[in-house]
């Protein structure tokens, strides 16, 4: 486990003086990267290898959003990691211990041209792994639905700042500009994302939003409404699929 301190600061709050979702995803992001020097077995093995680990999914489940001057702290662990692949927690508490926002993930591991390259038994055996979190797992697929009436909004070029130093869209960049397609109104309780193809400075992303009421099922009874937000390029193929689901009640 990785354990990194850190406060709710004027650049990661919207209008109200809540912590933004993107600025939330953004901690732990960073803590996920920075749990490598806990790991320095595994860090000497990715830099003499050029390995490096890229985000395939991620949920986010909101309890309660901070807001500005909170001292926060963002936990990270792995619970399994497969020669391919490895899973996460990542988990961030306020001051007093209480639970803001669980997340679980899946990353990668490739070369730095993205082609896989899966990590010798000896390496994965030796990861300290924690237990996994208690919450509610979720597939890593997305199923968002093929018509809606929000449909395609104007293409948005990448930027250079939009890039991270694996050369190709930081996955936060590919939520906050999601987030600028959500009603007003709108507050997400969890999000649910699938990482697909890395854009990269120079590409062209084009979304197409569609918005789904809840269902009528029981186990989807609490669920208001989701807005689905693809991120797709000139033919059609998703950089990204997200999905942001609005509670009828934000859980406590």
């Amino acid at each position: 486990m990785y354990s990194m301190n850190t406060r709710v600061c004027t650049s990661a709050t919207d209008s109200e003086g809540r912590l933004k979702l993107v600025s939330a995803i953004d901690m732990m992001q960073d803590c996920s990267q920075m749990w490598l020097e806990s790991e320095p077995g595994i860090l000497r093995y990715f830099q003499d290898n050029g390995i490096v680990q890229i985000l395939v999914s991620r949920q986010v489940d909101v309890k309660r959003m901070p807001v500005y001057g909170e001292r926060l702290t963002v936990r990270t662990s792995v619970y399994e990691c497969r020669s391919f692949i490895g899973y996460r927690n990542t988990m961030i508490y306020d001051e007093s211990g209480g639970l803001c926002l669980a997340s679980w993930s899946t990353g990668a591991f490739v070369s730095k041209d993205g082609k896989p390259r899966p990590l010798p038994r000896e390496q994965t055996a030796a990861l300290v792994m924690d237990p996994r979190a208690d919450m509610e797992y979720l597939g890593k697929k997305i199923a968002a639905p093929e018509a809606g009436q929000a449909g395609p909004q104007p293409p948005v070029p990448v930027r250079r700042g939009d890039i991270d130093f694996n050369r190709h869209v930081n996955n936060a960049r590919y939520v906050q500009i999601a987030c600028e397609y959500l009603p007003e109104d709108f507050t997400a309780a969890r999000l649910r994302v699938e990482y697909k193809i890395p854009a990269k400075w120079g590409d062209v992303l084009y979304p197409d939003v569609q918005e789904e009421a809840g269902g009528c099922a029981e186990e989807d009874a609490a669920v208001l409404r989701r807005i689905f937000v693809r991120l797709a390029n000139g033919q059609g193929a998703p950089y990204t699929v997200m999905e942001f689901t609005e509670l009828r009640e934000i859980p406590r």
